[in-house]
């Protein structure tokens, strides 16, 4: 299992050519798997942002970004250049409510060639400028932060899983 150490002698970087020229995989020889991956995001709110949160007059900002980041999700390989269209079984976007804002989780399913960690990524990210988006009439300070991938599984790589650490937020 991968603990989030990175190898550096033996990998190198999968999307240039011999020539270094930028190049999407071929995944075309690869045995479709189950992938999963789930990834996180953190918003941080002031506290008049998190009271005012219920009387949003845009709509409830949660459930917006949530929609949001699934639909992200679906269209990430409109948005990275040289990301696989992925066929989704199952997107989810939660969004937690905190003392100093809003966390969000993103997780996803495919059965195919490829990983499906930029498209949790890309949801938690756009769930995150959603909720500034909807919020930034009461502030414009509001601070995006911690995108990152949690865990993955399937595929030659196998099981990534973030190594716990202390949240400072």
């Amino acid at each position: 299992m991968n603990t989030g150490r990175t190898k550096t002698a033996a990998k190198k970087l999968s999307h240039y050519d011999k020539g270094g020229r930028a190049r999407m995989v071929d995944v075309s020889t690869k045995a479709p798997t189950e992938r999963t991956a789930r990834a996180s995001a953190f918003v941080k709110l002031s506290g008049a942002v998190l009271r005012a949160l219920p009387q949003n007059k845009k709509g409830n900002p949660l459930e917006v970004a949530r929609i949001a980041g699934i639909q992200a999700a679906k269209r990430t390989a409109e948005l990275i250049p040289l990301c696989h269209p992925l066929a989704l079984t199952h997107v989810d976007v939660e969004l937690r409510l905190t003392a100093r804002g809003i966390e969000i989780e993103a997780s996803a399913t495919t059965c195919g060639p490829t990983g499906v960690e930029m498209e949790v990524m890309t949801a938690a990210a756009v769930a995150a400028l959603t909720v500034y988006d909807m919020t930034k009439a009461l502030d414009k300070s509001i601070v995006i932060s911690d995108v990152r991938l949690e865990e993955k599984s399937g595929g030659k790589s196998g099981i990534y899983q973030r190594r716990k650490s202390k949240k400072v937020k």
